[in-house]
C-alpha cells in the first residue's frame, strides 16, 4: 500500500525480491530492488551533481574565474589588471571567504609584479606584492625559491626596500627550507648599488659565498661599480681578479665600469710607493705568469684606451707582447690531486704511495718520463712489442 506525503507526492515502499514469475517453470530471478524518491529531491540532486561536474571541468566559481583572469593577464603582461582581479576576489563585495589559490598562481602574480611597468601601475608594486605573499602564507600555500625571488625583486625596486629584500633572501633557508640561487641575490646587489651602500653589497657577497653561490659577470660588475664609487681600491682590485677568473671577455657595460675606475682620481693615488721587486717576480711565477696579485703598485695617472691585440699577443696600443698565462699554484695543486685520485683508483694503492714518497725524497727532478710508455711507443703492429732500444734512447 502506498503513502501520500504532505506535498502530495506518492511515496512508494521499497520492494525486495526474488519471487517466481506466475505460471513459469523457470528458476527464481535475480533479486530486484526498487527505490522511488520524490521527483523534486531527485531533480535537486541531479542538478547538484551537474554543477559539481561543471566546476570540476573549470566551470564558474571565484577560483576558476580568477584563474582564467590571471592566465590571460600573464599572457598580456598586465600586472594592474591581475591585481585588480585578485583584490576583488579577496576583499571585494563578491569576495569568497575561503578563496584559495594554487602556489603557482601566487607565483604568477608575483612574477607579473616583478616585471611590471612602473608607469602603467597605479602605485608601487611592492605593496601589492606584500599583500599577495601575506595571502599566500595565510592560505597555507608553500612558497618556493621562485616566490621569494620574485618578491625580493619587487621589494628591491622600491627606493627603501633593499634591506627588506636582503632579509627575504638571507632568511629563506631558515624560514622555509629553501636554498637561494644566483637570481635571488642579483636584485639585492643592484639595489645596494643604486643606494651606494658598498658595505651592504659586500655583506650580500659574503652570504652568497656561505650559500655556495658564485657571482658571475653581472654581479661582479655591480660589486666593482659600488666599490669604485666608494673609492675602495682594495675591493676594486679583489673584484677585478675575480672577474678575470670568471670570464674570458667582458661585456660593454663591465668595460665601462672598469674604464670609469681607471680614469678616477682614486685610482691614480691607490698604488704603493715602494715594493720588493724580487717578491713581485716570484709572485708572478707562482700565479702562472699573468699577475702578481700583490695589490696596486706605484701611483700616477692611468692611460685608458681601447686597443686591439694581434694574433701573436701584441698590443696595438703600447707595442708590448702580452704574457702567456699558465695555471696558478692553487689550480696546479687541484690538478695534481685529481691525478693522484685517479691513480689510486687504478693502481695498487701501496705502489703509488711508495712512488709519491720517492718523488718527495727526490725533489731535484723536474720531470719524470714513463719508461714503459716510451718502450711501447708506435709498437701497435704485428711484430711490435716492448722496445728496450727505444727506452735506452731516452738515456742518451
Amino acid at each position: 500500500m502506498g503513502l501520500i506525503s504532505a506535498t502530495g507526492t506518492a511515496l512508494l515502499p521499497r520492494v525486495y525480491g526474488p519471487w517466481p514469475l506466475s505460471g513459469s517453470k523457470s528458476k527464481p530471478s535475480l533479486p530486484i530492488r526498487v527505490s522511488l524518491q520524490p521527483p523534486m529531491a531527485t531533480a535537486a540532486a541531479a542538478a547538484g551533481d551537474a554543477t559539481r561536474r561543471k566546476r570540476g571541468r573549470g566551470g564558474k566559481g571565484p577560483n576558476s574565474d580568477l584563474s582564467r583572469t590571471l592566465t590571460d593577464c600573464t599572457r598580456r603582461g598586465d600586472a594592474a589588471a591581475a591585481m585588480a582581479a585578485f583584490d576583488a576576489a579577496v576583499s571585494g563585495p563578491d569576495a569568497a571567504p575561503d578563496l584559495r589559490l594554487a602556489a603557482h598562481q601566487y607565483n604568477q602574480l608575483l612574477h607579473l609584479l616583478a616585471s611590471a611597468d612602473r608607469a602603467a601601475f597605479p602605485a608601487h608594486p611592492a605593496a601589492a606584492a606584500r599583500r599577495v605573499f601575506a595571502h599566500m602564507l595565510g592560505a597555507g600555500a608553500p612558497p618556493s625559491e621562485a616566490t621569494i625571488t620574485s618578491l625580493a625583486r619587487v621589494v628591491a625596486a622600491d627606493a627603501e626596500g633593499a634591506d627588506e629584500a636582503f632579509g627575504l633572501v638571507s632568511t629563506m633557508r631558515e624560514k622555509y627550507g629553501l636554498a637561494p640561487r644566483l637570481r635571488s641575490y642579483s636584485p639585492v646587489l643592484a639595489a645596494f648599488r643604486r643606494a651606494g651602500e658598498a658595505g651592504k653589497a659586500y655583506a650580500v657577497e659574503t652570504h652568497m659565498a656561505a650559500s655556495a653561490v658564485s657571482p658571475e659577470e653581472p654581479e661582479l660588475a655591480t660589486l666593482l661599480e659600488v666599490s669604485a664609487k666608494a673609492g675602495d681600491a682594495d675591493k676594486v682590485y679583489e673584484y677585478m681578479h675575480k672577474l678575470r677568473r670568471a670570464v674570458g671577455c667582458v661585456k660593454e657595460e663591465t668595460a665601462e665600469v672598469l674604464e670609469g675606475w681607471f680614469r678616477s682620481d682614486k685610482a691614480a693615488t691607490a698604488g704603493k710607493a715602494e715594493w720588493d721587486v724580487c717578491q713581485v717576480k716570484d709572485a708572478i711565477v707562482a700565479n702562472g705568469g699573468g699577475c702578481h696579485q700583490l695589490g696596486w703598485l706605484q701611483s700616477g695617472l692611468w692611460t685608458v684606451q681601447r686597443v686591439k691585440v694581434g694574433a701573436e699577443g701584441k698590443c696595438a696600443g703600447c707595442g708590448c707582447c702580452l704574457a702567456s698565462v699558465d695555471i696558478d699554484m692553487e689550480d696546479t695543486q687541484k690538478f695534481a690531486d685529481s691525478i693522484s685520485g685517479l691513480a689510486l683508483e687504478r693502481e695498487t694503492k701501496a705502489n703509488f704511495s711508495q712512488f709519491q714518497e720517492w718523488l718527495e725524497a727526490h725533489k731535484e727532478y723536474e720531470a719524470i718520463v714513463d719508461g714503459a710508455n716510451i718502450a711501447l711507443y708506435q709498437q701497435n703492429f704485428a711484430e711490435g712489442g716492448f722496445s728496450l732500444v727505444q727506452s735506452s734512447w731516452m738515456l742518451l
